[in-house]
């Protein structure tokens, strides 16, 4: 066998041929840096993949993982638990909105979201609504990858391949709205109208046949489509008024990414739900869960027999102890170095180093919001997507990540990210962008 063989590992979403013939191979990272193959330092303007937060390598997390392992490796999750699960699950509380009050963990945010999904449908079922069973996404949505998820999202590149996915699901418009909004620093002020979709729904199908409406506060993974002023808000009034439960789907916004615990908080409305994964444990151990809101858990509880299962739902691995002690860990770090406000104190500098690219002449947009923002270019004379790649490409090559989702180029990187680490970004992105055809 030869260690360095590429072929058995079918890698995913990747073009696996073309990443076979020219690997970018990553053997460490420590702090804003991954270190590829070949010694040289990576700039990190991603967090890995939305996750690492905190940076990589971040000692007190490590620590925790090790002495977690060495202390309880396992324990199963059904009919028994483990002291850290309830405590990170208290944490986790008191991190929410106001008016939340359970946590059911999973290892993943498409797990996040299967669960969401049922735990509405449950919900629904066990409070006399069991004719609720339809749900409701929006385009360009990205909820994960198992069949509820694409079944909801609005990806068409991630649905096209497996058939009719789960019947019974619509879609609300999504809220890209150039024609209004094109270089919108932060918030856009056009198309808060677009959340009455939802409205529309409900006398097309009927709000006794609707269980749950599930959003993004921000589309990250379609190239971050940030809401109107007002969409969210609307959007909750809509739900409530109709008996819909609401899902925020924060895997990539939670844990500080837009200067607070969950973007429920910077915009201020509150779901009924909320998935999480990524951030809450710094990318490190995988795992996910979600939050509801206090009522929810009660009602599936109450309409169960004594001594039953109430909810027929779970993992080998929720709550997993290393997946609880590398939570609790980055909670701690986030909380003691002040990682959320950090963010939010970098925000403006952010904005203004992002948009100072406009005006390349391939750039068509720039959306930000927090420690995020999308570089949305025209595509190129080879074809879609192309001259993202080209561009993604060259970055790596000369010592930056950045991640690229057809024509846009998504930044969002780790929240302990130094003013002259903004500017190397913007500055390497503002040469190779103006060099690429």
């Amino acid at each position: 066998m030869k260690l360095n063989d590429l072929s058995s590992y079918w890698m995913p979403f990747t073009a696996n041929r073309q990443f076979k013939a020219d690997p970018r191979m990553i053997v460490g990272a420590q702090g804003m840096y991954f270190q590829a193959d070949d010694g040289r330092e990576i700039l990190d303007g991603t967090a890995g993949l939305w996750c690492s937060n905190a940076g990589h390598g971040q000692p007190r997390i490590v620590e925790a993982i090790q002495q977690q392992a060495a202390k309880l490796d396992y324990a199963p999750p059904f009919q028994m638990g483990s002291p850290a699960q309830f405590e990170l699950a208290n944490r986790l509380i008191d991190l929410a909105p106001e008016g939340f009050g359970q946590v059911f963990y999973c290892n993943s945010g498409s797990e996040a979201v299967e669960t969401a999904l049922k735990t509405a449908l449950a919900w629904q079922r066990a409070r006399g609504e069991g004719t609720r069973t339809r749900l409701v996404g929006r385009e360009r949505g990205y909820h994960g990858i198992n069949f509820g998820g694409i079944s909801v999202g609005g990806i068409v590149g991630n649905r096209a391949m497996f058939g009719a996915l789960l019947a019974g699901v619509d879609h609300l418009r999504h809220t890209h709205d150039p024609q209004r909004n094109l270089f919108t620093q932060g918030v856009p002020e056009h198309g808060a109208d677009l959340a009455d979709d939802l409205e529309r729904l409900v006398q097309l199908h009927g709000a006794q046949t609707i269980a749950a409406c599930i959003v993004e506060p921000i589309a990250c993974s379609t190239g971050v489509l940030v809401p109107p002023k007002g969409y969210l808000e609307r959007l909750r009034a809509i739900c409530d008024r109709h008996g819909i439960l609401l899902i925020f789907d924060e895997v990539i916004t939670g844990f500080g990414r837009l200067g607070t615990p969950f973007a429920a908080q910077r915009f201020g409305v509150a779901p009924d739900i909320i998935t999480m994964a990524k951030g809450l444990t710094n990318g490190t151990v995988p795992m996910g869960g979600i939050l509801v809101r206090e009522g929810i858990y009660e009602t599936i509880c109450a309409a169960a027999a004594e001594g039953a299962v109430e909810l027929p739902h779970g993992y080998t691995y929720s709550g997993h102890p290393l997946a609880c002690a590398a939570a609790l860990a980055s909670l701690d770090v986030y909380r003691e170095e002040g990682l959320f406000e950090r963010a939010a104190g970098l925000e403006p500098l952010w904005q203004e180093a992002v948009h100072s690219l406009r005006g390349l002449a391939p750039i068509v947009d720039i959306r930000n919001l927090g420690l995020i923002a999308g570089i949305e270019l025209e595509a190129g004379p080879h074809g879609p997507g192309t001259r993202a790649f080209e561009i993604y490409r060259r970055c790596w090559e000369e010592g930056v990540l950045i991640r690229v989702t057809g024509d846009i180029i998504a930044l969002s990187p780790p929240l302990i990210i130094e003013e002259e680490q903004v500017a190397h970004i913007v500055d390497t992105l503002r040469r190779i962008i103006a060099e690429v055809d």
